[in-house]
């Protein structure tokens, strides 16, 4: 025998990377439940569905990258075998902007387009900050009237509704990035060589609802202490306007009032101004009051490529977080135009608008709100196993369910909500253990069919909320195996109808439960 001790294998230790989250069983039928309504909006404006893939060549992604030497800053990045440079998408605009450029000739302008999928950025996770997350997208390309940007934000509050957030606890604000861009020219901040500043200036106005009006005001000037005063907390450097330049651009902003009627408007802020009035006509003409659209100049959207009307879907109130508190949620999606994208792949001019949801920020105030839960009404019907040699029986048994439980139309699809059905799969010999395996599943029913039933032509259909409910009245154990609780003891060809009718009673009386407790 050796005297080198056998090295052990390495055990592989399971770790989540960070940023990545699993998904469970409740939280992928919500946010099916929930995109569902989500698509019957769109697809009633006439917008259809599109797939892009999660790849796309680093280049095509948009100038809003970072320019570095590494490509993959702030997005996921490799090198394909032929030397070019591929990234995982950073979101769902850049891709849709090259599928429509490469396929200018097949698509019908205007192109109402939806689609929903993953999208990753390679930043530091952190509390809610995944690095991969799902968003829902609808955009029109080849629409350049205002009007296209005035049925998006109309559509955006449809689908609020529609997910059950009633009118006064969501608000679609609007404004315009040339109403932006006048206020940088009237303090002297156009042109390329002051984007930085003007971005600087853009991210003051957007800490209005954290800091308020005077916390704004240190931003665009000198800068401003967290703790409120000198030496407390860590500092944010402003954006170093003087007073009269943040003056000017807390008026363009409507933050303070211009007493004096004398706003230093460029041509690009009138125009501005003038399509948000045309927008906000629109709306009221169509049914959408400013309690569902409104005009707010306050609205900084932050991508680059944004050249128009830019809006965002704000949840108003108060609404719980997962501890109970009650906080306020904000944004859940936003958008607006971006003329310049299609036309980097073109060189022509084509014009596009569009929003995005954060599907999983959206679900978890609606989970939040009682609007929408991926939790089941019921486990699955169970039918166990009592003779391992008679595992065709059980089977054919569990199939008969399944295809009479679950009726499908001529185009084989579902006519009602599936009902599911299991034959147990694990370890036959402890009877006792599939039931517990039943209720831990949230089982309605049980099929049970030993060997004295089989020969009788019998079976157990086991009404397992009843049993519970029964059980709950029995503190002798001898009583309750004499009560047989919830036991139905039928013929075989019985099972169908018999598994109909106590489904039917549970559901009755689960609404009946729910009635009571809404008093």
């Amino acid at each position: 025998m050796s005297d080198k001790k056998q090295k052990k294998p390495l055990k592989l230790k399971a770790r989540l990377a960070r940023g990545f989250p699993d998904r469970s069983a409740p939280d992928i039928r919500a946010t099916d439940q929930m995109m569902a309504k989500i698509k019957l909006v769109y697809e009633r404006f006439g917008f259809e569905p599109v797939e892009t893939p999660f790849v796309e060549y680093t280049d095509a992604l948009g100038k809003f990258l970072p320019d570095a030497d590494r490509p993959n800053e702030g997005v996921f990045s490799f090198q394909d075998d032929d030397d070019q440079w591929l990234s995982l998408r950073y979101d769902l605009t850049a891709p849709l902007a090259r599928h429509v450029a490469e396929n200018f000739n097949d698509i019908q302008l205007p192109y109402r387009t939806y689609r929903s999928g993953w999208v990753f950025r390679n930043e530091k996770p952190g509390p809610g900050r995944f690095r991969q997350f799902m968003q829902f997208d609808a955009d029109i390309v080849g629409a350049p009237g205002v009007q296209a940007d005035a049925e998006m934000c109309m559509m955006m509050a449809d689908t609020m509704e529609a997910l059950g957030i009633p009118r006064g606890d969501y608000v679609i604000r609007v404004n315009n990035r040339k109403v932006l861009d006048g206020i940088m020219e009237a303090i002297g901040l156009g042109g390329n060589e002051n984007a930085g500043k003007r971005l600087t200036v853009l991210r003051a106005i957007d800490k209005l609802d954290k800091f308020g009006i005077e916390g704004v005001k240190l931003l665009l000037g000198a800068g401003r202490w967290d703790g409120g005063k000198e030496g407390e907390g860590d500092f944010a450097p402003g954006a170093g306007l003087s007073p009269a330049e943040a003056n000017t651009v807390l008026m363009g902003v409507g933050l303070i009032v211009d007493t004096d009627d004398d706003y230093p408007a460029s041509q690009t802020y009138s125009d501005g101004q003038a399509e948000l009035k045309m927008i906000e006509q629109i709306a009221m003409e169509s049914g959408y009051g400013p309690d569902r659209i409104k005009i707010d100049p306050s609205v900084v959207r932050g991508l680059e490529y944004y050249t128009g009307p830019v809006y965002e879907a704000e949840l108003l109130g108060g609404i719980p977080n997962e501890k109970g508190q009650i906080v306020q949620f904000g944004s859940v999606g936003g958008g607006g135009r971006y003329d310049g994208l299609v036309s980097r792949f073109m060189g022509q001019p084509v014009p596009a608008t569009g929003f995005s949801i954060g599907v999983s920020r959206l679900m978890t105030a609606l989970k939040n709100l009682g609007k929408v839960s991926g939790e089941t009404a019921n486990g699955p019907i169970l039918v166990t196993i009592m003779d391992r040699d008679r595992i065709g029986d059980y089977a054919k048994m569990a199939q008969e369910l399944r295809t009479e439980l679950n009726p499908l139309d001529e185009n084989q699809q579902p006519l009602e909500v599936p009902v599911p059905v299991e034959l147990f799969q694990g370890n036959p010999k402890d009877f006792p253990k599939q039931l517990r395996y039943a209720d831990r599943r949230g089982s309605p029913i049980a099929i049970i069919q030993g060997g004295n039933e089989k020969e009788a032509g019998k079976l157990i259909v086991k009404d397992l909320i009843e049993g519970k409910r029964i059980a709950e009245t029995i503190t002798d154990n001898a009583e309750w195996r004499e009560a047989k609780a919830g036991e139905h003891l039928v013929d075989e060809g019985e099972l169908v109808i018999t598994v109909k009718r106590i489904l039917a009673e549970q559901a009755s009386d689960a609404f009946a439960d729910a009635v009571k407790a809404q008093g």
